[in-house]
């Protein structure tokens, strides 16, 4: 090799070399792309930086949808961050909007560019908690030390170890997920091989947003979400037994708030007319978590205002029919879960086998009677 060629190796060694040393890739703050959060916000740099952190595990998390289980799954970051105070989590979903930015260090839309980052990145741990044939398939090509959940095989979903089959189980069979008595909490920190011990949904309420509110603030605020969505119908509560609740709601000095999207919106601005109770509209997701959070009470469905509620760690009444009601964490200390008096035959079905929903048999009182009991506590 010429001499010239050979100095000019050692040259570019010795330039690397020391540019290495005035930054640390292993820092939880290095970014790469972009300067670090230290550095915007007090102009340091890696040589002389006391913010530096070395990065004690990768954990990956899978969990593409819906909303509301990506709002639900947020413990286990509480959890791997107590375990592991230095560990760093990237989070992959469909929805990222939903995620506390300020709880969690890289969150990720299900897109090729994010794909081709986990791919390449060595993880500690690697999580998926979808069955969908695409979250399979990453985790499966995933390099990680442990992994957990599922996985692609064979061109199926299949559980990635024995942790994960009781989840597995419950959603394949109905008469196993009838017999369940794990919240989903317990299920999925069940999965990850942790028990589960009561750490709380993270959701960001956007009250730094200044959003305002033109209601009655001096009054308790029970809001109504009057909705429940297009896929399972059997759980909706007809519009009489929403004006009966109103009515009983009012004789008691509430601020009554009806909640609901666009699909609710006439639902709503006809309970408004009947009732004189008091509809806003229906908003941006990040508008629509702010007006919950006005809100002293929530009454509703099994729909992404419940979701959204116990993120928010709000009071709530859950009215179910056809879920398995140990599946929602919903805690005597501030919520409670009503239900029809008749048994509900439709368990996890879009429309009623009788004809008449069952939930023609919850009465507007036993949910009043509910609120009463709730709000008291």
């Amino acid at each position: 090799m010429p001499k010239t060629n050979i100095v000019k190796q050692i040259y570019l060694i010795v330039i690397f070399a020391s540019i290495n040393m005035f930054y640390k890739p292993d820092c939880i703050h290095y970014r790469g792309d972009i300067p670090c959060l230290p550095h915007k916000e007090r102009n340091l740099h890696c040589n002389s930086c006391d913010m530096y952190q070395k990065v004690s595990h990768k954990i990956l998390i899978i969990k593409l949808g819906a909303m509301g289980d990506v709002i639900r799954t947020t413990p286990l970051v509480l959890r791997y961050k107590k375990l592991y105070p230095n560990c760093k989590i990237t989070w992959l979903t469909l929805t990222p909007d939903i995620l506390p930015k300020n709880d969690i260090h890289e969150i990720l839309s299900f897109k090729l560019e994010s794909i081709l980052y986990i791919q390449e990145t060595a993880w500690d741990i690697a999580i998926n908690l979808d069955k969908e044939k695409e979250a399979g398939a990453l985790l499966k090509r995933v390099e990680a030390k442990e992994k957990y959940g599922y996985i692609l095989k064979d061109g199926v979903i299949t559980p990635y170890n024995e942790l994960a089959y009781h989840k597995f189980e419950t959603g394949m069979f109905d008469d196993v997920s009838k017999a369940n008595t794990l919240s989903y909490p317990e299920e999925i920190f069940d999965i990850c091989g942790l028990t589960y011990e009561g750490e709380k949904n993270l959701l960001e309420n956007h009250e730094d947003k200044g959003y305002t509110w033109n209601f009655d603030k001096t009054k308790k605020i029970i809001g109504l979400n009057t909705g429940c969505g297009d896929r399972w119908t059997t759980r909706l509560w007809s519009s009489e037994k929403w004006v009966g609740l109103i009515k009983l709601l009012q004789t008691q000095n509430f601020e009554v708030l009806l909640l609901g999207g666009k699909q609710e919106d006439e639902r709503n601005i006809e309970l408004q007319k009947l009732t004189g109770a008091t509809y806003l509209g229906y908003f941006s997701l990040q508008q629509f978590i702010n007006l919950v959070y006005q809100c002293d009470l929530v009454v509703t469905q099994v729909t992404m205002a419940m979701h959204i509620t116990l993120g928010l760690d709000k009071k709530i009444v859950l009215m179910n029919n056809i879920f398995n009601p140990y599946e929602f964490n919903v805690k005597a200390e501030n919520g409670m879960i009503v239900a029809p008096e008749k048994a509900c035959k439709c368990f996890y079905k879009g429309s009623c086998i009788d004809g008449v929903s069952c939930m023609e048999n919850l009465s507007s009182e036993k949910v009043f009677e509910a609120v009463l009991n709730v709000i008291s506590k």
